[in-house]
């Protein structure tokens, strides 16, 4: 069963910040550490475009193998991670899974990637795996 299929029984905890119309379910709530700015996260997700997976952490490893894809929470702006799983995953508890509805301008925008046309939204079920108190703002920038 798709998690989209769900959103009707569930009910948005939070738009997320800025006024773009992105929404997430928490599906379960984690018992862990709270993911907050600065802080480093590890992440299994699974990225759909209209039903269809397009990329995944877990591939090739099956329903629990794959390597978590590892990104600092509020730095998003160097790149590494849309803008919209970035949103997602903050106030995340390690542990949860969440469904984030990422809207074109905090996904690939009017440019598309690959078989992601221009201007679409994308749906990332996320699990957050880990959490990390190094903050990115105390490392040294080269």
């Amino acid at each position: 069963m798709e998690l989209s299929s769900l959103l009707p029984a569930l009910s948005p905890r939070r738009a997320l910040p800025l006024s773009f119309p992105t929404a997430y379910y928490d599906i379960k709530v984690g018992g862990g550490a709270k993911a907050v700015k600065g802080s480093r996260v590890a992440v299994h997700y699974v990225a759909k475009w209209k039903g269809i997976t397009f990329m995944t952490s877990r591939q090739g490893l099956g329903v629990t193998g794959g390597t978590p894809y590892g990104f600092d929470v509020g730095n998003s702006e160097r790149g590494n991670v849309l803008k919209g799983l970035d949103l997602g995953v903050e106030g995340m508890k390690v542990g949860g899974q969440r469904l984030v509805i990422v809207p074109p301008e905090l996904a690939y925008g009017k440019k598309g990637v690959q078989e992601i046309p221009p201007n679409a939204t994308i749906e990332v079920n996320s699990h957050l795996s880990s959490w990390s108190r190094i903050f990115y703002n105390s490392l040294p920038q080269n």
